[in-house]
C-alpha cells in the first residue's frame, strides 16, 4: 500500500469574493502520478500553486509527510522547495538563454552549485532526455515537442522528489502529446519522483495516471484509479469520455 506523501486538508481559496477552492481534500501517494482533472476554470492550477507554496489558502492546509505547510518555518519551506519542481503550462523557457543555460538555471539559482557540478548534471540530463544535439540552441529554434523536453529536463535537473505539471501537453498534436506523456511516465519510473499533473487530455492522461482526482464545484468529487474513473457513472467524468457529448450535460472540458 502506497504511503501518502501530500495530504490536502479542507483547502479553501476565494478571489474577490468568488470561491475557487471550497474545501479540497485529497491524498497524494508517494511515487505515483496523480492527475487532477476538471472543467475549465475549476481552479486546478490554483490547487497546484497551493501545493507549491506559491499561494496561501484562506483556510485549510497542505501537509507534506504529515507536516503542515502553514506551520513550517522559512527554512523548512525553503528546504521543501529545493526538493520540488514545477513545469509550467507555457514552459516558461527564457528565449535569451540557450538550452544548456535554461536547464542550468535552477542549479545556479536554487542550489548554487559550482559550475563543474552544474555542467555534470546538465550534460547528464541532456543525454537522458535525448537533447545532446541542442545545448547551444535557443528555444525559438526548437519544435514545440523539443521545447517540452527542455522544460522537463529543467524541472528534473535538481533531482526533485516532487514534480508538478500544469497542462504539459497544451498545444501539441496527438503524436507529440503521446510522446510527452511517455517521456513523463518513463522519467517518473526511472527517477522515482512523485508527480501531480493538471491535464485536459482526458481520457488520454489515464494511461499514465495511477490516481485520478476530479475537481468540480471547488471540491474533489471523485478520487480513484484510472480504471475506476473510466467506469464511473459520475456525470462530469462521463462527459469527458469518448462517445459522450459534453455539451449536452452542460459540461465543457478544457
Amino acid at each position: 500500500m502506497s504511503t501518502t506523501l501530500i495530504e490536502i486538508d479542507d483547502l479553501r481559496k476565494s478571489f474577490q469574493g468568488k470561491t475557487v477552492l471550497a474545501g479540497v481534500n485529497l491524498s497524494i501517494p508517494a511515487g505515483g502520478l496523480t492527475a487532477v482533472i476538471g472543467k475549465s476554470g475549476e481552479g486546478k492550477s490554483v490547487l497546484l500553486k497551493h501545493i507549491m507554496g506559491l499561494m496561501r489558502p484562506d483556510s485549510g492546509d497542505v501537509r507534506f509527510e504529515g507536516r503542515a505547510l502553514g506551520a513550517m518555518s522559512h527554512a523548512e519551506r525553503r528546504g521543501l522547495k529545493s526538493v520540488m519542481s514545477y513545469m509550467f503550462q507555457g514552459m516558461a523557457l527564457f528565449d535569451s538563454l540557450t538550452v544548456y543555460d535554461n536547464i542550468a538555471l535552477p542549479l545556479r539559482e536554487k542550489l548554487r552549485l559550482r559550475e563543474s557540478e552544474v555542467r555534470t548534471r546538465v550534460e547528464r540530463k541532456l543525454a537522458e532526455l535525448d537533447l545532446s544535439e541542442v545545448p547551444g540552441k535557443f528555444p525559438s529554434q526548437l519544435s514545440g515537442g523539443m521545447q517540452k523536453r527542455v522544460a522537463l529536463a529543467r524541472s528534473l535537473v535538481t533531482e526533485p522528489r516532487i514534480v508538478l505539471f500544469d497542462e504539459p501537453t497544451t498545444g501539441l498534436d496527438p503524436l507529440r502529446k503521446w510522446g510527452v506523456f511517455k517521456l513523463i511516465d518513463e522519467s517518473r519510473r526511472t527517477f522515482g519522483f512523485t508527480a501531480v499533473m493538471v491535464s485536459h487530455d482526458i481520457p488520454d492522461v489515464f494511461t499514465i495516471a495511477d490516481t485520478v482526482a476530479l475537481l468540480d464545484g471547488g471540491k474533489i468529487v471523485f478520487s480513484g484509479t484510472s480504471k475506476e474513473a473510466m467506469e464511473s457513472d459520475h456525470p462530469v467524468l462521463k462527459a469527458f469520455m469518448p462517445g459522450e457529448t459534453a455539451l449536452s450535460g452542460g459540461y465543457v472540458p478544457e
